[in-house]
């Protein structure tokens, strides 16, 4: 990392945080009087407002193809792939009709100031090399779900840090399959570039395809089990659309 070059990138880090916080108190008094409508809302709005912010301080220019795919409700599982650090502030912009938390690994806890805004917006923190609590983790993911709130998912495991996708995990999956929410498969291209190309953050031009929802409602056993391959299809096949 060049620590002198993201200096600039992280003190306009700290600075948006400022769009986040506006919505915390909401955030609580829906979660403490169990108002899940009205704490949905302000999750949205925190996370929306704060990735449009960002992209606009770092100078990143977002193409979003797809919206009218967008849903009004949820819960909804979005499966995305993962090029770099920024698809997390990609998709808070992009995503913006409904409330949407992330399955994200464990280490983003300890990011200072933003580690407990993992939890505000009900994310999910994983440990990718403990199989065990990676099976709690899409646990808790699935009663979200079923409370109604949404969640983003990287089925790769770890960014790619460049235009090429990896693999999806199978068990991935399982978050939207054991609940039977449908899944809203995700494009992104040029996230790599806010960071992982140079190593230090600026801005990048950055395209995000929204796909049709695939229900998972009334799948049969052979459907579940090529879910992912079918799933990954449609994403790359996005990938190559964005590029073209």
């Amino acid at each position: 990392m060049k620590i002198i070059r993201n200096i600039p990138g992280i003190v306009k880090a700290i600075k948006a945080l400022r769009y986040l916080t506006e919505y915390r108190n909401n955030i609580h008094k829906g979660r403490e009087t169990g108002d899940r409508e009205f704490e949905r809302e302000n999750i949205r709005l925190a996370t929306s407002i704060w990735g449009k912010k960002m992209l606009d301080m770092f100078g990143a220019d977002l193409t979003v193809v797809g919206r009218e795919n967008l849903p009004k409700e949820g819960p909804v599982v979005y499966v995305s792939n993962h090029q770099g650090y920024a698809d997390i502030v990609v998709l808070c912009a992009a995503l913006d009709t409904i409330q949407t938390g992330f399955v994200a690994k464990k280490e983003l806890d300890k990011v200072p100031l933003y580690g407990p805004w993992i939890h505000e917006i009900r994310s999910v923190l994983i440990e990718r090399d403990n199989p065990r609590e990676s099976l709690k983790a899409i646990s808790e993911g699935v009663k979200n779900i079923k409370m109604g709130y949404s969640m983003v998912i990287f089925p790769e495991g770890t960014r790619s840090q460049g235009p090429d996708m990896g693999e999806f995990k199978k068990g991935a999956l399982k978050l939207a399959t054991k609940p039977k929410a449908p899944i809203i498969p995700v494009s992104i291209d040029g996230s790599y570039r806010c960071f992982e190309k140079d190593g230090y953050i600026h801005g990048a031009p950055i395209k995000v395809m929204i796909h049709p929802a695939v229900p998972t409602a009334d799948l049969t056993k052979e459907e579940e089990q090529h879910l992912s391959e079918r799933i990954q299809r449609i994403v790359e096949d996005g990938l190559k659309e964005l590029r073209a």
